[in-house]
């Protein structure tokens, strides 16, 4: 249990990456022309970006990997000095052993600012016969065009389902822990594809006991249940808002949610509503718009509060809407 989970069962080569077979395949076809071109990795966080990066560069380089990369992650480091210096520095000097050339991997590449990433469009050029380089990012629309046209761009996507489960059912066979179906379930709802935060969930709820079941886990991950948070939203449409404070309160200290926790959980639950679409989009314009407050920093309780109250409200529009029909 002393181990980080994460790097424990990080894959080491291409193949033993999970859930993202196309773009495996790509990559391998790479490492057998032994041809880099710079890459671009982009999609959600937990995916498997930086674990192909790394696996990609074991399998090119073999022994002598770590001595031709460098990782360096640009949400540290993210100003044109890093790569006027750090960068500049690694990308002009000749590989090491037999390489023909050595590998930058930048994580988190869309915190780099602008005129950072225009600086390392030039280094990109000047020392594509020494250095490669492969970024990561959640949103390649941060990324600056210059440099996605010098890469070949890489979409990676949540991971689905049946691929999770294999996973979690492999970790928990070499842990000797017992993951109850409710237990899965609540990782698959917990984790939405990333499998860094269901492998972190599942070590945390380990401490607690060799049984993972769905309480556990979503205690220990501060997550709502999915049943809990539908209630609430039933309780305001049915137009009891006090109830609804209530049981609010109950949400927030079992489970110590912050505001922009319940909003998202709230979100997410919308969609579960047995009730009109067009009633649906005008919650959910709602949601948005409380959602942008808390992230300007906005009282959370006085904006789910109003949210609940707005629900409230399409709850008499819906009753009387029903009485119409």
């Amino acid at each position: 249990m002393n181990d980080v989970w994460v790097e424990k069962y990080r894959p080491k080569k291409l193949d033993e990456v999970v859930g993202q077979r196309e773009v495996v395949e790509r990559l391998k076809a790479y490492v057998r022309t032994k041809n880099l071109p710079h890459l671009l990795f982009a999609g959600p966080p937990g995916t498997g970006k930086t674990t192909c990066a790394i696996a990609l560069v074991k399998e090119l380089f073999g022994e002598d990997w770590r001595q031709n990369f460098q990782e360096l992650n640009a949400s540290d480091e993210r100003g044109i000095g890093i790569v006027r210096g750090k960068i500049k520095d690694f990308a002009r000097t000749a590989p090491i052993g037999n390489a023909t050339y050595k590998v930058i991997f930048l994580d988190e590449a869309d915190s780099l600012t602008t005129d950072a990433q225009a600086a390392m469009r030039r280094t990109m050029e000047r020392f594509t016969h020494t250095c490669r380089f492969i970024m990561s990012c959640n949103y390649s629309s941060k990324i600056i065009e210059p440099i996605q046209s010098r890469c070949a761009v890489f979409r990676f996507h949540p991971l689905n389902d049946d691929d999770v489960k294999k996973y979690i059912r492999r970790v928990a066979a070499s842990e000797e822990l017992d993951v109850t179906q409710d237990g899965l379930d609540a990782l698959l709802y917990i984790g939405r594809g990333d499998l860094r935060k269901i492998t972190n969930s599942l070590q945390v709820s380990a401490t607690m006991g060799a049984t993972i079941d769905g309480d556990a886990l979503y205690k220990t991950t501060s997550t709502a249940r999915p049943e809990d948070v539908k209630k609430l939203l039933e309780t305001a449409l049915s137009g009891n808002l006090l109830a609804a404070r209530e049981f609010l309160d109950t949400l927030l200290i079992t489970y110590g949610l912050s505001g922009e926790d319940v909003i998202r959980q709230i979100h997410r639950s919308l969609f579960d509503l047995t009730i009109a679409d067009e009633f649906k989009v005008r919650l959910l314009d709602r949601i948005g718009e409380a959602e942008f407050r808390l992230v300007e920093g906005s009282n959370e309780r006085i904006q789910i509060e109003a949210l609940l109250a707005h629900f409230v409200l399409i709850g008499q529009r819906l009753k009387g809407y029903s009485e119409m029909d």
